[in-house]
């Protein structure tokens, strides 16, 4: 009897390695979106001071504005991405849950388990997948708003670089006389 109930634990047991990675992926994902949240917060907040009268006098403040109004549909699509991606990876913890649940109550029962513990444990696996999956995708186009944000930063870098000029090591503002 005893390695029949062995037998039961380690079959419940199983689909906890999916929940593990399930959780620890739920743990980023939530962090992801915070970040995600962060970063609107930020850029509406530079967006305020941007239309102020102060703000459009700073250097390419114009090109400021554009960029952050193009990043905010991308922001958009991320955040939908990641809440996708944590229900799908909750989706799977609570069928993996219940993949576990089956196989000890049909044990307790005395009855065999049926195909059902199973077809959960694929259909969470399965959650499990489609959860990664957005989440790669999410990746990328987080790495894409990264490198918009790269390009524009090295176009102030040179808008500043062309108003300075190096002498005796010290950068000095340069003043075209227009001759």
């Amino acid at each position: 009897m005893a390695d029949a109930s062995l037998q039961v634990l380690t079959a419940m047991i199983t689909p906890a390695v999916l929940i593990s990675g399930a959780g620890t992926l739920l743990m980023s994902t939530s962090s992801r979106l915070g970040r995600v949240t962060d970063r609107v917060r930020h850029l509406t907040a530079r967006f305020k001071v941007l239309v102020t009268p102060e703000g459009q006098l700073e250097p390419l403040a114009r090109e400021e504005k554009r960029m952050i109004v193009q990043q905010l549909p991308k922001l958009a699509r991320r955040s939908r991405m990641i809440v996708r991606a944590m229900t799908a990876l909750y989706l799977a913890v609570a069928l993996l849950v219940l993949t576990s649940i089956l196989i000890g109550s049909a044990a307790l029962l005395d009855r065999p388990p049926g195909p059902a513990p199973v077809l959960l444990a694929i259909a969470g696996a399965a959650s499990l997948a489609y959860g990664a999956l957005l989440l790669s995708f999410e990746t990328r186009l987080s790495a894409r708003t990264t490198r918009e944000e790269m390009q524009f930063l090295v176009g102030l870098g040179e808008h500043y670089a062309g108003l300075y000029t190096e002498r005796d090591g010290k950068e000095v503002a340069r003043h075209d006389s227009g001759i």
